[in-house]
């Protein structure tokens, strides 16, 4: 997570960006600042945010189910040494990004959802809808 180095369009309609030192791009970012401060900025500056191991299935899942209902979700993939940073940020849950492929971990609105579980949780409760709405993530007038 440096600078942007390029970017190509995915087949399910997203953009993948590559990060590159640069001090010449707008979307710079500042070397000085730690993993931890990276992510935090991130989920604040993001209303639904995944954080997820490169190449992961379950990612996918997430963000399928996400875009099911209006969301299209900002994707980071993380290299193994700044999944560590989460650590804090979700509780310090030592089960996020466990087993094979390493869970994805989901933030809505600043606030950890956590893994594909806990998603699925929150939808099948019917509590998926009225989160994204209070985070800004979906328009109220769709649901009306």
């Amino acid at each position: 997570m440096q600078g942007l180095r390029r970017y190509a369009p995915l087949t399910d309609g997203g953009v993948r960006l590559e990060l590159a030192p640069t001090t010449t791009s707008p979307l710079a970012i500042d070397l000085a600042e730690s993993t931890e401060m990276r992510i935090q900025r991130l989920i604040s500056e993001n209303s639904v945010v995944i954080f997820s191991r490169r190449s992961c299935c379950m990612c996918q899942v997430m963000k399928y189910l996400l875009s099911a209902v209006g969301v299209h979700p900002t994707v980071i993939e993380l290299e193994e040494d700044e999944i560590t940073a989460l650590k804090p940020l979700n509780g310090g849950d030592d089960s996020v990004f466990g087993g094979a492929c390493g869970s994805p971990v989901l933030f809505i609105g600043g606030a950890c959802v956590g893994v594909l579980e806990n998603l699925m949780a929150l939808h099948l409760s019917n509590n998926l809808v009225p989160r994204l709405l209070e985070a800004g993530a979906l328009r109220n007038e769709i649901f009306n």
